[in-house]
């Protein structure tokens, strides 16, 4: 059985069996970061969805190589990068609302940024935080 605990706000620590698979440790490494981005993604969408007057049929948490985040506007399916339960919490509010506005309206049109600077004014500082940040770390060393 593994144990996670976090050691202050910039460490986790993982216990393990001893011989455990990389593959194994990889998996509760994700399971882990899925449940935190769970966690905020509960926290942020009843709010959004109120202040923007939509409702996503479906929030999906998946690990994707090339995209933040995914709305399915005929479906109102969304999909989060799961990489986002690495950077700050205002990234992940920023693509949520990206993703929400969609669903309002489907292109990046003057009217899509309109409806972004209405209910989040610095989603363009945001956006550049989140652009600076790498998409994924790949070489993790236990």
């Amino acid at each position: 059985m593994a144990q996670r605990s976090l050691k202050g706000k910039t460490k986790l620590q993982i216990e393990v069996r001893a011989g455990t698979a990389l593959e194994n440790k990889l998996k509760l490494l994700n399971n882990f970061y899925r449940s935190e981005l769970q966690q905020q993604l509960d926290k942020y969408l009843p709010y959004w969805e109120a202040r923007l007057g939509v409702k996503a049929n479906a929030i999906s948490v998946r690990k994707m190589k090339t995209k933040w985040g995914n709305c399915n506007t005929d479906t109102k399916r969304i999909l989060i990068n799961l990489e986002l339960a690495k950077k700050p919490v205002e990234c992940l509010e920023f693509i949520l609302v990206h993703e929400l506005v969609h669903l309002l309206e489907r292109h990046h049109n003057k009217r899509f940024v309109a409806l972004m600077d209405k209910h989040l004014p610095d989603w363009r500082e945001r956006r550049n935080l989140l652009n600076s940040l790498p998409l994924a770390y790949e070489d993790w060393s236990y």
